[in-house]
């Protein structure tokens, strides 16, 4: 494989867990956002092909920061977000952040501690979340560090969610080893068909953290000034505290851990209006010191 758009896997936007740009952005502000998406989408795919070589990966990475920069030859994946950036007058900081993380993920496949896998989530995750308050013009002082809380705890959703498929189809474990080992767990026991007592108290103890990041990121919402902004991260994350509960219930090894459709819809519709309907009805607790519903 000589580009990146030859890795695709032809997963979009609308297959994610969790929404991205979805209707409730105001149109002006969903292409920048799906540019992103595109680019971050394609170094992502380059990371997770099971046919390359690490080296093969990081070069076909640098590729893609190299057209992003103008620093190299142009490439299809970069270009609809080099145009945006150029438009909006933005930083390519963010993207380039990702591609680190996407970096990582070529050449390690094991974390030792919490610690090293919120360094982790500081690269793959919230560039997510600071790129889409960029793009809307929001306070990165007000807004960025429960921004960060909350996409590190998303990560650590998915990861969890996907924790088996991760290690047989790419023996990438991102559970931190030192967890693996005060709970007596093996990384054997991620390719069972059911989890082992032990792993499910890994599982359990990283989805309560995900709680307390969640619980942190909060004050999000009420902080953002842009009121479809602030319905998209209301409904984004009501769906990561269900999601969260449901680890700390289930064994995403042999049970559904993902929203159904219908699950998904009226979740994330449910947390968006009742962010509309205060912002509207109760104007007056729509600051940064309103406590938005759990």
């Amino acid at each position: 494989m000589t580009t990146a758009t030859e890795t695709l896997s032809g997963k979009g936007h609308t297959d994610e867990n969790f929404p991205v740009a979805s209707h409730l952005i105001s149109a002006k502000n969903r292409p920048p956002i799906l540019a992103f998406y595109k680019f971050v989408r394609a170094g992502d795919d380059v990371a997770d092909n099971n046919t390359l070589s690490s080296e093969r990966k990081i070069k076909l990475l640098d590729g893609l920061a190299a057209a992003l920069t103008g620093d190299g030859p142009a490439d299809e994946e970069a270009e609809p977000l080099k145009a945006q950036l150029a438009e909006r007058k933005l930083s390519p900081r963010h993207a380039l952040d990702l591609l680190d993380a996407f970096r990582l993920d070529a050449r390690k496949n094991r974390y030792e501690n919490f610690a090293e896998l919120m360094a982790y989530c500081s690269l793959s995750a919230m560039p997510v979340g600071r790129f889409v308050l960029d793009v809307h013009g929001e306070d990165q002082t007000a807004t960025w560090p429960a921004s960060d809380a909350i996409c590190a705890a998303l990560q650590i959703i998915n990861h969890l969610q996907d924790c088996g498929k991760d290690y047989r189809e790419l023996n990438r474990v991102y559970l931190p080893a030192d967890l693996m080992l005060q709970h007596g767990a093996n990384y054997e026991d991620l390719g069972a068909e059911k989890a082992t007592p032990a792993l499910l108290a890994v599982i359990r103890e990283l989805a309560k953290r995900c709680d307390d990041l969640l619980e942190e990121g909060r004050a999000l919402i009420p902080a953002i000034r842009d009121i479809r902004l602030a319905m998209e991260i209301a409904a984004i994350h009501r769906l990561a505290c269900v999601l969260t509960d449901g680890l700390q219930r289930r064994d995403p090894l042999s049970e559904k851990v993902h929203f159904s459709k219908a699950g998904f819809a009226a979740t994330a519709l449910g947390a968006a209006a009742s962010t509309l309907a205060r912002r509207v009805f109760l104007p007056g607790r729509a600051g940064p010191a309103a406590e938005e519903p759990k």
